[in-house]
């Protein structure tokens, strides 16, 4: 058995042991300090204003849509450098950032629509103690029909600065394909499943001037083309698009009624359907203002309502397509025909 003072002494080994140990965690403490510099930078370029002492930050970032070569590198190094990257699918982050050749240095957490609401809210407190939050979605930017508003809403009420990491859009990417008039545009994400709910939504688009972009599952897209066709007419431009930025991208172009024929057949991948705004005979026809009884009618309606005749006959005028003068006439005539 070794002495007490044999025991007390290191021997050479041990002495190079521990030499090794305290280099090793010498370099461990310089990473994690490089680490942390490299997520600050990352996160310091949001310029918003935040309560004094909260150093934290929450970065919505874009992902590919299918081409791993339109990850930016501000992506790339805020992946490796964030402390936590909440992602709608851990797994498919996993394969983004396996593609991508790097490592997420930080804790991954799951953060989609089941777990959103709770899950901000922890994700918020470990900003305020001064993390750096990377948010991801599976393709596209966080919050455009993905997870990410209530994160951002959180932070605001709490004083925590957010910023975004542009990139990918399958929304402006469709919108640039389509070949439609995109000046003015308005985004409706799903249409309801059921066909009473979609047929409705659709009415209430009827009259909408602006192009309007919807997402579709694809085994969905056949059925919502024919509603389309049905509620807007037939006749009215649209673009199909499917599989953006990936090897078997297509766009097709035509109307309605041309492209509810054409999806019978089976369709993968993800879907961009964009849609050409009313113009202004199909908006005319969607008001019901026609003739002069509809407009007099219409008048009567919201002067009922509180508005004085002059606004309510330029308001009727301009739904109608026609001169206010003509709305004005039609006013009078009906007024000096009442019994």
């Amino acid at each position: 058995m070794a002495s007490a003072a044999t025991a007390g002494r290191a021997g050479p080994r041990d002495r190079v042991l521990g030499r090794i140990a305290a280099r090793a965690g010498s370099r461990r403490s310089r990473r994690n300090r490089r680490r942390s510099v490299r997520s600050k930078q990352t996160c310091d370029h949001a310029h918003v204003e935040t309560e004094p002492g909260i150093p934290g930050r929450v970065v919505l970032a874009a992902t590919p849509l299918g081409n791993i070569g339109d990850a930016s590198p501000r992506l790339v190094e805020l992946l490796r450098t964030a402390d936590i990257v909440a992602a709608e699918d851990t797994r498919r982050l996993r394969r983004l950032t396996s593609s991508l050749g790097i490592e997420i240095a930080g804790r991954v957490v799951s953060y989609f629509e089941g777990n959103e609401k709770d899950r901000a809210r922890e994700l918020i407190d470990e900003a305020v103690g001064g993390a750096c939050i990377a948010v991801v979605t599976d393709a596209g930017m966080p919050s455009v029909s993905d997870p990410g508003y209530r994160i951002v809403a959180e932070a605001a009420a709490r004083g925590i600065a957010v910023t975004a990491l542009p990139g990918p859009s399958a929304v402006l990417t469709a919108l640039a394909l389509s070949g439609l008039a995109v000046d003015r545009f308005c985004f409706e994400g799903f249409l309801p499943r059921k066909a009473g709910e979609r047929s409705s939504r659709i009415a209430s688009l009827e009259a909408e001037p602006r192009t309007m972009v919807f997402f579709e599952a694809p085994h969905r897209v056949h059925a919502m083309l024919e509603a389309l066709a049905a509620g807007l007419g037939d006749g009215r431009q649209a673009a199909v698009c499917r599989e953006l930025t990936k090897t078997y991208e297509e766009v097709k172009r035509g109307t309605l009624g041309e492209l509810a024929l054409w999806s019978a057949s089976e369709m993968r991948g993800e879907i961009t359907v964009v849609v050409a705004g009313a113009n202004a005979e199909e908006q005319r026809q969607a008001s019901g203002l026609v003739d002069a009884e509809s407009w007099v009618a219409a008048v009567r309606e919201r002067e009922a309502e509180g508005l004085d005749r002059r606004s309510a006959i330029a308001e009727v005028a301009k739904l109608a397509g026609v001169q206010r003068r003509l709305v004005y006439d039609a006013v009078v005539h009906a007024k000096g025909s009442q019994p």
